[in-house]
């Protein structure tokens, strides 16, 4: 079919509104949270009940026993390096069968702290854990996933493998190595498949620095193939990479806690990576990358491994600055399932709910749920981003041609937005999918939006948007092979009270209006072009 344009001069239907339909575009209707009511500052004593469209346990508070151990009666002094007290206090009381780590007010400094099942480390309000900057105080490498890909090198700055039940807590700070070999020596030049050779087991995948070679950056809290962690209150400034990055892990909370990592490349705030029944709320995160990012592997290598994030509830959070508020992928190999978003603030972030992969990178994500969430950001509201850039993925990049559908060929569908409020966004909607993989059933209702552009899209079927109020500066939609596209019900106030529609590609079908209301109403003018 010959790819065709249509530019069509919208004038859209008057309907008689109902009071419901009313109060929804007005917003009267939509009650999200501000700023102020959501993040770490409002962070309440107990866990509520975790409502979501999919079934989640209950969660609750861990239990230790009585045992408390304070570094500082066991001979740890402020301004030595203090790993092997705090370690071998975390070993006593795991021994123990269990208790409670305290780091006392003041600055400690440390290497690499590998947490024990049962035991709580607890950094008290006004002490400050730094970390070094010396390779050797992360050695022996150690089992890790760095960008979805499986590996031996530094882990963690916090590190726990197969451990249940542990904790970090208090009001204290965790901060970052300062610069030095840790953030001189990683692996900064090159996409991660194509420096770990897939076929090479992951025994021999070992990056630890030795003879000049490089390290993969270490997390700085990252549990593996644990069960039950709990992570309360702390601040984390400074990460050498992710900031909080559970793998593998199940039951998982993450409350109230604080990351500042703004002008870190890659400085992630809270990375879900193939774990599940993980609720995260009341954090407030500014970041260097993405703020709230959920992630399943990579390609090949997460294709073999083959686990699935799912089950994952964040609610009342707040997302500062960082490159998206709601990030799923770009690693989505085993496939990222069952998310549920609500009552949140992005405030000043670039992009709000964005979904990332690319060609290579397989799984996807699918039954993804938003209500109830603010944003005031600098870039575009609703985000797909599915091929990514000749840098990374070479050709595949490249929209056309289309490519066979294979086991690498990644999917976002069913994907659910409701009662939002876009204070200000570059682009309401901005979709860029796969010629052989189009973003699917995308339904956004109950919606106010400020934006200077409300409508592009590539390669998407099955886009509905329903009850919204857009108020844009731009009139023009865009549209390239897209299908299936509905917007019904919906208030546009738009300079000169009309729209333009921009319709290319044969596959572009079935776009349709529906009780739509413009500023001034004048039929419907339609252009055809070779």
């Amino acid at each position: 079919m010959k790819h065709f344009k249509v530019f069509v001069f919208l004038l859209l239907i008057c309907i008689t509104n109902t009071r419901a339909w009313s109060q929804a575009v007005s917003g009267a209707a939509i009650p999200v949270p501000t700023a102020a009511d959501v993040g770490a500052g409002k962070l309440p004593a107990d866990i509520a009940p975790v409502k979501a469209p999919f079934p989640m346990p209950v969660f609750a508070k861990p239990v230790f026993p009585a045992l408390t151990i304070s570094i500082a009666d066991r001979g740890a002094r402020p301004g030595t390096l203090v790993t092997k007290v705090i370690q071998a206090a975390i070993d006593e009381a795991s021994n123990r069968k269990g208790g409670t780590i305290v780091i006392p007010a003041g600055n400690w400094k440390t290497g690499r702290i590998m947490l024990k099942s049962n035991v709580n480390l607890h950094v008290s309000e006004g002490a400050e854990l730094h970390f070094s900057a010396e390779i050797e105080d992360y050695l022996p490498a150690v089992f890790t996933r760095n960008e979805g890909v499986e590996l031996m090198s530094l882990g963690a700055l916090v590190y726990a493998n197969a451990q249940e039940n542990i904790a970090i807590t208090g009001k204290g700070k965790l901060v970052g190595p300062p610069d030095g070999p840790l953030r001189q020596r990683y692996m900064n030049v090159n996409v991660i498949e194509k420096v770990v050779p897939a076929d090479k087991p992951v025994s021999e995948r070992i990056y630890e620095g030795k003879d000049g070679g490089f390290i993969f950056p270490p997390m700085f809290i990252s549990p593996i193939n644990c069960k039950q962690v709990y992570i309360e209150g702390i601040t984390l400034q400074n990460t050498p990479f992710w900031n909080v990055v559970p793998v593998y892990c199940d039951n998982v909370v993450i409350r109230g806690i604080t990351v500042h990592s703004v002008g870190i490349p890659r400085g992630d705030g809270i990375d879900i990576e193939s774990s599940r029944n993980v609720l995260i709320e009341y954090c407030t995160l500014s970041c260097g990358d993405d703020c709230f990012t959920i992630k399943a592997g990579r390609g090949e290598d997460g294709m073999r491994v083959n686990k699935p994030t799912e089950n994952v509830v964040i609610r009342f959070c707040l997302a500062r600055e960082g490159h998206g508020g709601i990030t799923c992928g770009s690693e989505t190999a085993g496939m990222i399932r069952n998310v549920y978003v609500h009552d949140c603030v992005f405030d000043d972030t670039d992009t709000g709910l964005r979904f990332k992969t690319r060609r290579s990178r397989a799984g996807g994500g699918d039954h993804l749920t938003y209500e109830r969430v603010r944003m005031n950001l600098r870039g575009d509201a609703v985000k797909f981003d599915m091929l990514g850039s000749r840098q990374y993925v070479g050709e595949l990049a490249d929209r056309l041609p289309a490519r066979p559908v294979d086991r690498l060929t990644p999917a976002y569908r069913n994907i659910t937005v409701r009662n939002i409020v876009i204070d200000k966004a570059r682009t309401f909607i901005d979709i860029t999918g796969i010629p052989e993989s189009p973003a699917a059933n995308l339904l956004i209702e109950n919606a106010v939006v400020n934006a200077r552009t409300a409508f592009k899209a590539s390669d998407a079927d099955g886009i509905t948007v329903r009850a919204a109020s857009i108020t844009v500066t731009d009139t023009l939609l865009r549209a390239l092979d897209v299908r299936n596209v509905l917007f019904q019900k919906v208030y546009f106030n738009v300079p000169g009270r009309q729209l333009a529609m921009d319709i290319e590609g044969g596959n572009s079908k079935n776009i349709r209006f529906v009780d739509c209301v413009p500023a001034r109403p004048e039929g419907l003018i339609e252009q055809r072009r070779p």
